[in-house]
């Protein structure tokens, strides 16, 4: 039995994840937090930072620069100057940050959808107009609708928000792909956002993720790429992410856009960060074998249940599924009332999709999915 089998209480522990369905038997499989315990080296860190007693302002520890440069190189195949490096208490906040440092007030915003939902929420409240680009799905997952993206973009168009690996649909875009989103962006004259939170998720082991501004100089100096250890080892609750800016005036604007707003890294958030890209390889690589073990599952399941549609997962430990075939006002819902709680993919900007979290034990999932299976077979035998 694997390591992530064991089962570990969250119920009454103020989980986020959990705590929505307190006294409610639904399984919660929604919000992107894994119920699986950090690697050990990242509890050892953070009882030694505990242990110390003092929880004052911290400044970012020695060696976390550099523990950062070592694991982009290897994982992400670009070699970042620490000076690049911008600390941020979380990486919602960088998506915030990119588009009020690009741009006016009234300029527009371009993303694809489905999405992430601040990648929708962001530009509004920063006052500026969002505009989508489907995406498009095929034989091999979801990509990009090249026409319909060049179609979406107006003179307005300052900055192009990117999530890779995307959230939901789990694709690793391919260098080609990059490539000629980097020619797009210069034709347009567009800044770039990327959202690189999942590149430590890749499932498919004949896939690499790739910085998109390791690509090319020019493009690096338009580009804000967004990363964080938070998804990869299961902290997002200790609030530490960062953005790589190349560019001295892009990196200016974007720490103008901070000044009064956004608060410095905790010193636990530092101490994991460090612990996690130091030491926490052999774990990450075991959770990626468990991940790929729980996707098979996942996906086999849902695409053998009438009226669910569902690509493969090349990275992230998230199932997109079209529900659209049900012909349900609300999938969520139904699936809620199945005691499965998953995220309505209305909240992505795709409604009649949900989206299921499959980074939990193995048999917490099979209980899930026989419970969605059970629930569509009646719903059949009652039609």
């Amino acid at each position: 039995m694997s390591g992530f089998d064991a089962v570990i209480e969250r119920r009454n522990t103020d989980s986020v994840k959990w705590d929505r369905y307190r006294e409610r038997d639904i399984l919660p499989l929604w919000v992107a937090d894994m119920d699986f315990a950090s690697p050990p080296a990242v509890v050892r860190a953070l009882q030694e930072r505990v242990a110390h007693g003092v929880f004052g302002y911290g400044n970012a520890p020695k060696g976390l620069a550099e523990a950062i440069i070592a694991h982009v190189e290897t994982h992400n195949a670009w070699t970042l100057r620490p000076e690049w490096i911008v600390w941020l208490p979380g990486l919602v906040t960088g998506l915030n940050l990119a588009c009020r440092a690009t741009g006016a007030v009234g300029d527009a915003v371009l993303t694809l959808v489905p999405i992430y939902p601040p990648f929708l929420s962001a530009p509004r409240l920063a006052s500026r107009q969002l505009i989508t680009a489907p995406m498009t799905r095929g034989e091999d997952g979801y990509t990009i609708d090249w026409d319909g993206l060049e179609a979406a973009a107006t003179p307005n168009t300052r900055l192009l928000l990117l999530c890779n690996p995307h959230n939901p649909v789990g694709r690793v875009y391919r260098v080609s792909e990059l490539e000629r989103l980097g020619q797009f962006c210069e034709r347009h004259d567009l800044t770039l956002c990327a959202d690189e939170i999942h590149a430590g998720l890749i499932l498919d082991a004949s896939l690499r993720h790739r910085s998109i501004a390791s690509l090319d100089s020019d493009l690096a100096r338009r580009t804000i790429t967004l990363m964080a250890p938070s998804k990869t080892f299961n902290v997002p609750g200790l609030g530490f992410s960062f953005a790589v800016i190349p560019d001295p005036d892009l990196r200016g604007r974007f720490r103008a856009a901070m000044k009064g707003i956004v608060p410095d890294v905790n010193v636990l958030g530092f101490a994991a960060a460090l612990a996690a890209y130091r030491e926490g390889e052999p774990w990450r690589r075991a959770l990626i074998d468990y991940l790929r073990g729980n996707a098979q599952v996942a996906v086999s399941a849902l695409g053998a249940m009438p009226g669910l549609a569902v690509t493969s997962v090349e990275a992230t430990y998230l199932a997109w599924i079209d529900a659209r075939g049900l012909d349900l006002e609300n999938p969520q819902r139904f699936f809620e009332g199945a005691r499965v709680g998953l995220s309505d993919g209305a909240d992505f900007g795709a409604e009649g999709f949900v989206r299921l979290n499959f980074g939990c034990r193995r048999a917490l999932l099979e209980e899930a999915l026989g419970r969605m299976r059970r629930a569509l077979e009646a719903r059949g035998a009652g039609g």
